[in-house]
């Protein structure tokens, strides 16, 4: 059962601004209870974002919030040098009373962000314009921490993105077979092991410095980012729980994987399952519009890379959970894991088959600003 919040007991506890309104659940997102704060200070109406942490999840709440800060504060500075508006253009962190990133009322913790006024968040792309505004947002995201020094995060989820890992814990169900599945998917169990050697592509990089450790969002969706209402321009990137050292080639890689398939990732018929080449085309000119001149261009060359690793690592994760008993992803009917790995798997192969332009479009001078 829910605990009832105490809102103006709660918020006592922050350095906020003005007397409690209201405060109700806001937001379509699953990890934290998210609510919105209205407070009024005279004739003004103030507001802000409170969240309950997961604490299953994030169980290092100091290490998030260390995080979390160092990301927000800098890109702070960033805004302000470029002659922005940081309270439009990244997230706020209210502190509490005593000088704190969040607060702790017995086993629940809780933080503060201001409230960005005049945008919103979208579920699903409504059109090429807002895939294109969303790579603007996360190529900006990345240009304002170019020069932070990654190595200041922590891990929150370890080896997140490290696809040998990954592969390490897929061979580890398929040996366990703890729900008798193995044999129902040789087929699929063949074809990943068929693309091992993709494993390394971008970790082998990061390790031998060919490719710069830097501060990778690790949830790079449309939902992630505040559209403007009036300009319909992609401001700000939120949802900064997973901000973690990494290559940006993961972040781009998982926004091509879910933004240029027009089909469900969980749907069955795979013929309805196809890469858009004129979707990554519309994403890469965003993307490097906005990050200019600070990305590498063994980053570039690496970018298609990115996006085929981040869909066979997930595609490999949903084979994986299958062979688990379905205790990672959330399911809502029976083989929906193996449809999500199979859609990931073609896509893969979509990829791959036009791997050579792809590489002609990142690497070449046609995105350029």
């Amino acid at each position: 059962m829910e605990k009832t919040i105490n809102f103006n007991k709660l918020l006592s506890n922050f350095n906020v601004q003005g007397e409690f309104i209201e405060g109700y659940r806001y937001g379509e997102g699953h990890i934290n209870d998210t609510y919105l704060i209205k407070m009024r200070e005279k004739e003004r109406e103030i507001k802000y974002i409170l969240q309950r942490i997961n604490t299953r999840l994030f169980q290092d709440v100091d290490k998030l919030m260390s995080n979390i800060v160092l990301v927000t504060d800098f890109c702070k500075r960033s805004v302000i040098r470029r002659g922005g508006d940081p309270l439009r253009e990244c997230l706020n962190v209210v502190l509490t009373r005593d000088n704190k990133s969040y607060y702790r009322d017995g086993d629940a913790c809780y933080r503060i962000y201001i409230f960005i006024e005049g945008a919103t968040t979208y579920q699903i792309v409504r059109n090429p314009q807002d895939f294109y505004e969303s790579a603007v947002a996360f190529g900006n995201f990345a240009n304002l921490l170019a020069d932070f020094d990654a190595s200041q995060l922590f891990e929150i989820l370890p080896n997140f993105h490290n696809t040998k890992v990954r592969y390490a814990n897929f061979l580890h169900a398929l040996e366990e077979n703890v729900c008798n599945r193995r044999e129902q998917v040789q087929k699929e169990i063949d074809w990943v092991m068929a693309h091992q050697n993709l494993c390394g592509k971008i970790i082998d990089k990061i390790d031998s410095g060919e490719i710069p450790l830097r501060v990778t969002h690790n949830d790079t969706k449309l939902n992630n980012v505040m559209i403007d209402d009036k300009t319909g321009k992609g401001i700000a990137v939120i949802d900064l729980d997973t901000v973690m050292p990494g290559s940006l080639c993961y972040d781009f890689g998982d926004s091509i994987r879910f933004g240029c398939n027009p089909a469900a990732e969980d749907e069955p018929d795979l013929t309805k399952v196809n890469f858009r080449v004129d979707l990554f085309e519309t994403y890469l000119k965003g993307y490097l519009s906005a990050i200019g001149n600070t990305i590498t261009q063994a980053e570039r060359e690496n970018l298609p890379m990115g996006a085929i690793l981040m869909t066979y690592e997930c595609g490999m994760r949903f084979l994986t959970d299958y062979l688990e008993g379905d205790v990672y992803f959330r399911t809502h009917r029976p083989g929906q894991n193996l449809d999500r790995a199979h859609t990931q798997f073609k896509l893969v192969e979509d990829m791959l088959s036009v791997y050579d332009r792809l590489l002609e479009l990142a690497s070449g001078e046609i995105c350029q600003k």
